[in-house]
């Protein structure tokens, strides 16, 4: 019998969430799409401001947190047919990126960053930016968007960094309706897990009724991460069982639940001899 024969999987993700429950169904579990992503927005005014202030100031490093972020400064520059002297000077600049979505975008466009984020963390990353910085106040350029910007932008100015914070997109609140019907099917356990694929969805799952929430979870509801930043949130709220894959991949963190759960009626078997 397959890990995830009847099983009850809620999914958080918005983007791809058609996919990931086709692979649930492939595996005989039963999806339940709740998407509390929130509806993604593009600041196209102050993408192009961004653009065009990095070409004209001197920065040292460029920190680019995300390939939604990285793509979408792309496209501003492709509207003010700067694109060229964009990727240009990104090549000519010390590069520190976040995410395997990030690495791929700079992949398209030949650029090789100086620092990565070994486990996707910007916890790692700054790590790593904290050794890099030289004397006197290096200027970087800091590609985040309305989550976190804030922290960021001060931990670097902490470690003596000079930032320029560019935020190109930002994430709207997701529909009630959403909300309170993942909440009331992870109360009542009428889900037998909750798939996650990113850190914003935590977020707003846990605004309100944290303890209930994450009290459920501890109890019998099993949380599911995308990769360690997603799941560190959610040990963040307090959840004790947090399962990921080995690859930050949504494909590779079903095939995970399933072999979780083949596990875990193996063991139920085993004992019942």
């Amino acid at each position: 019998m397959a890990g995830l024969e009847n099983k009850r999987i809620g999914i958080a993700a918005d983007r791809r969430s058609d996919a990931i429950s086709n692979l649930v169904k492939n595996m005989g579990g039963h999806p339940y799409n709740f998407p509390i992503q929130g509806r993604q927005v593009l600041n196209e005014s102050l993408c192009a401001q961004n653009v065009t202030d990095y070409l004209k100031e001197t920065f040292e490093w460029v920190i680019l947190t995300t390939g939604i972020g990285a793509r979408t400064l792309d496209h501003a520059a492709k509207e003010k047919e700067v694109r060229d002297s964009f990727i240009h000077k990104l090549a000519a600049e010390k590069l520190a990126v976040r995410g395997s979505k990030t690495i791929d975008w700079l992949k398209e466009n030949d650029l090789k960053p100086v620092l990565t984020a070994e486990d996707g963390t910007m916890s790692n990353l700054f790590t790593h930016m904290k050794t890099a910085c030289t004397e006197g106040h290096s200027r970087v350029f800091l590609q985040a968007y309305n989550q976190d910007d804030e922290l960021l932008k001060v931990t670097l100015e902490k470690l003596g960094y000079s930032v320029y914070l560019s935020k190109p997109y930002a994430f709207h609140p997701p529909e009630s309706e959403y909300v309170d019907g993942l909440k009331k099917s992870i109360l009542l356990s009428e889900v037998d897990a909750v798939v996650f694929t990113s850190k914003t969805q935590v977020i707003n799952l846990f605004k309100e009724e944290k303890e209930k929430i994450t009290e459920a979870f501890n109890r019998d509801v099993l949380a599911v991460a995308v990769g360690k930043v997603t799941a560190k949130e959610l040990e963040n709220q307090g959840i004790v069982t947090v399962l990921q894959p080995e690859k930050p991949k949504m494909g590779a963190m079903i095939v995970t639940l399933d072999r979780y759960y083949q596990t875990q009626t193996a063991v139920t078997l085993k004992g019942e001899e």
